[in-house]
């Protein structure tokens, strides 16, 4: 019996995994609203993050066509209202950077790494805020459960940031760092420590939470880059390290800013070229000769159509308003019944990868 659900198992692991037929099902769009939805997608997404390794990570990262669906699809969930799928998220991210794949990371860094570290930021920076709050109404020290909490879960942001910068990826560290020390611990902490002028509407905290979540970045943080950096801002108040961001290219000034857009409209920009393309001519050549092609396919019937009656266009016209309605309704009910069979297909899928994998 066991060695008939292993071959069972291995036969749909192997028709899902070939094909691309898995990464149609990590992008299909399923009603996430649904808790029990939810959970499996999640879970179907970090048990094959767990898969991953430098031999299987070309099944989810498609160099050719420069996408990696497993990685941008499951970084969209990391501000979820569930601790369980924000927790599957950083699981998911720590086992793809894990993978030493160099043309993978290298996307991660051109395509991922500034959206997703800002928004990261941005959303700690946020808790922070809230954390900030609970302390300013917790007169009556009612609301010491919601305080651990919030306490809990923000060390649990800094041992994650930490998992990140432990692996030593020099490109995703200086992005990281970068965000970290420019749009969070100096403009939300280390600016709280001094008086507040009139005329400054800056978000702070109080100093007494400034001072204790600074104690908690020193004592977990471990890169020493980014340590003695922030060491020498408080300790001597000097922050001429932010004349330039990370890629040395622009004037950085400290500030608890929100992204320029959500994680999910920056990872649905044009991909980039990948380097396989960028190696053979950057795929221009195909795009040139597609233009050349529909500018071909317009101009003979423009030219079929110059000597034809005004009787012949109307009955034309008929004709093509009358063909597109019938294929319009005919393709709107097939559209129908094959979303609904997919969607069904897909979660049923992910259940029994989920079960076997596990």
């Amino acid at each position: 019996m066991g060695g008939g659900v292993w071959v069972v198992g291995f036969v749909v692991g192997d028709y899902l995994l070939s094909n691309n037929h898995v990464n149609s099902i990590i992008v299909h769009k399923f009603d996430f609203s649904d808790e029990e939805v939810m959970a499996y997608y999640i879970s179907f997404l970090k048990t094959l993050s767990l898969k991953l390794n430098t031999h299987t990570i070309h099944f989810f990262y498609n160099e050719h066509t420069n996408d990696f669906p497993l990685y941008t699809e499951g970084i969209k969930f990391f501000n979820h209202p569930e601790s369980m799928v924000r927790i599957a998220v950083r699981t998911l991210t720590l086992n793809v950077y894990r993978v030493n794949d160099t043309s993978m990371l290298q996307f991660i860094r051109d395509r991922t790494a500034a959206p997703y570290f800002s928004n990261l930021v941005w959303f700690i920076g946020n808790h922070i805020l809230e954390l900030e709050n609970c302390v300013r109404g917790d007169v009556d020290h009612n609301s010491r459960s919601r305080l651990t909490d919030l306490v809990a879960e923000h060390l649990d942001h800094l041992h994650y940031i930490n998992d990140i910068l432990r692996l030593n990826i020099s490109t995703l560290n200086a992005v990281l760092a970068d965000h970290l020390l420019n749009r969070l611990l100096v403009p939300l902490l280390v600016y709280s420590l001094n008086p507040r002028h009139d005329k400054d509407e800056r978000p702070r905290v109080s100093s007494v939470v400034a001072l204790f979540l600074l104690a908690q970045v020193f004592l977990i943080i471990s890169h020493a880059p980014l340590v003695r950096a922030l060491a020498k801002i408080v300790f001597h108040g000097n922050n001429s390290i932010f004349t330039q961001d990370a890629q040395g290219q622009r004037l950085v000034r400290p500030g608890f800013v929100a992204p320029e857009e959500p994680l999910e409209k920056s990872l649905r920009a044009p991909p980039s070229p990948s380097p396989v393309e960028e190696q053979r001519g950057g795929g221009g050549g195909k795009e040139e000769a597609g233009s050349c092609e529909d500018a071909m396919t317009i101009s003979d019937i423009a030219t079929t159509h110059v000597n034809i009656t005004d009787e012949e266009k109307e009955m034309m016209l008929s004709t093509d308003h009358h063909n597109h309605h019938t294929t319009t309704t005919t393709t709107t009910t097939t559209t129908t019944t094959t979303t609904a069979a997919t969607a069904t297909i897909a979660y049923v899928a992910i259940i029994v990868v989920v079960v076997l994998l596990l």
